[in-house]
């Protein structure tokens, strides 16, 4: 039977085993991850806070912006026969109707140049942006038009009108401009495409040049917007040039840049998009799907969800260097290790160092160890993530450690917690730099505590009833 000298509690009394001890405070351990998973919770409360306070700073000013176009719309008479039951008999009937017919641009220039800057309120901010796209595009009917059912004798040329896609219109600034073949015309709300839920603006067209030849247009529109920009490109070559002195942009959608260039003053990227890699025709009979704004960090890798969600689409997010929300979270998923470590720690005093350990004072030291979390989160939203964690460390190893100057009736031993606390937050903070690489680190680290406290409890008899006489 393995004794321990000690001269606290009842002399004599036997005690649970080793091993039971384990068991104990392994359960302490689960108890305390009720508390670690409310930490959870309240950052995704308020991260949500945080979205809904962004919204409101930007109410009024326009949305994550999706743009799309042009196109221009024909309308024509179309032949519809259908069959109907009549006093008995099948009658087939023949019937003129009037439909749009959407035609894309072979050729789209855009030209965007972002502007950016920060809008705050209290302790909330969240980018914005004001853009002028200028840019052409030059229409042409196919002239094998007849494969699409549609023959030139049945459009009217002389009712098209040319559309542009505008997801928020209420971004939409003044000077607008667009003119076809040299000719000025004048931009009428609404009538939007379907890539931007029919909202945007359009303008009445005398497209009879359309009929034999070509049409140019050119534009210059000015809108506002924050965090992102979205391109819905529907044409024969879409090229897409941005360019903003935001230094942190992200590229998402289903289309990458081909070339980019990211620096300290800002960025610039060019696409090329191809109505082939788009896998659409030029021509066709409604206004198309919707196109949803998808910023990075909401970017899922599976299934065909990720493909409709970002479908014909190519945006550029503007991030934040530090997701602080996020930090908060993968710091907490870590939360474990540091309970676990600490709680292995205490044991081994127990266990070994002869000092008896309740499970209130393992409890109230694990509540010690979560409220790490809160700090975190709550000096993190004022002063930034990295000064936060600094903080937020130095205030729980003070905590921990005078406690356990008490609890282990000793300095020395209390410095011991105290610096493998220190070294765990110091790892956790590097795994959390280092995200490419934390699940290497963090298996290593956890196979070196297990390592050493499997040498450190070789000799120890774990089914063995521990008694304290009196020394």
């Amino acid at each position: 039977m393995t004794e321990i000298q000690d001269n606290q509690g009842d002399p004599g009394k036997p005690e649970r085993s080793p091993g039971r001890k384990f068991l104990m405070v392994l359960l302490m351990g689960f108890l305390i991850t009720i508390p670690l998973f409310t930490v959870w919770l309240l950052n995704y409360d308020r991260q949500s806070q945080s979205e809904t306070a962004q919204q409101s700073i930007v109410s009024g000013w326009g949305g994550q912006q999706v743009f799309a176009g042009p196109q221009i719309v024909l309308p024509y008479q179309a032949k519809v026969t259908e069959s109907v039951e009549q006093n008995g008999k099948t009658v087939t009937r023949t019937n003129i109707v009037s439909r749009e017919l959407f035609v894309a641009p072979e050729l789209v220039k855009l030209d965007s140049k972002l502007n950016t800057e920060t809008k705050k309120r209290a302790i909330y901010e969240v980018i914005v942006y004001d853009t002028a796209i200028t840019g052409s595009a030059v229409f042409k009917l196919p002239d094998d038009l007849d494969r699409y059912g549609v023959t030139r004798d049945r459009i009217d040329f002389s009712r098209a009108e040319l559309r542009f896609g505008l997801s928020d219109a209420r971004g939409l600034a003044g000077d607008n401009k667009v003119s076809v073949n040299g000719e000025a015309l004048e931009l009428q709300p609404g009538k939007g495409l379907g890539a931007t839920g029919n909202s945007g603006f359009f303008a009445f067209l005398d497209s009879s040049a359309l009929e034999s030849g070509e049409i140019e247009a050119k534009f210059d529109v000015r809108f506002k917007g924050n965090q992102s920009l979205t391109i819905a490109p529907n044409a024969g070559q879409t090229e897409w040039t941005v360019q903003s002195t935001w230094p942190h942009p992200s590229f998402a959608g289903s289309f990458l840049p081909e070339s980019r260039t990211i620096n300290a003053d800002g960025f610039e990227a060019k696409y090329v998009i191809t109505n082939l890699a788009l896998g659409t025709s030029l021509i066709a009979n409604d206004a198309g799907e919707e196109v949803h704004p998808m910023r990075a960090k909401d970017m899922s890798y599976s299934g065909a969800e990720y493909g409709n969600a970002v479908a014909a689409s190519a945006t550029v997010d503007l991030i934040q260097p530090v997701d602080l929300y996020g930090q908060v979270d993968r710091a907490a998923k870590y939360g474990f290790l540091i309970i676990g470590f600490t709680f292995v720690a205490f044991l081994l005093f127990d266990l070994i160092g002869g000092v008896r350990i309740s499970s209130v004072q393992y409890i109230l030291v694990g509540v010690a160890l979560v409220l790490f979390f809160v700090l975190l989160l709550a000096f993190a939203e004022i002063i930034g993530f990295a000064w936060a964690y600094v903080m937020a460390s130095l205030a729980t190893i003070g905590l921990i450690t005078a406690y356990s100057a008490s609890v282990l009736s000793s300095w020395r031993r209390a410095s011991i917690i105290g610096g493998l606390l220190a070294g765990l937050y110091g790892a956790i903070y590097i795994l959390l730099s280092l995200e490419a690489y934390s699940l290497l680190i963090g298996s290593l680290l956890i196979f070196a505590a297990l390592a050493g406290v499997m040498f450190v409890t070789r000799r120890l008899d774990w089914s063995a009833t521990i008694s304290r006489p009196k020394a």
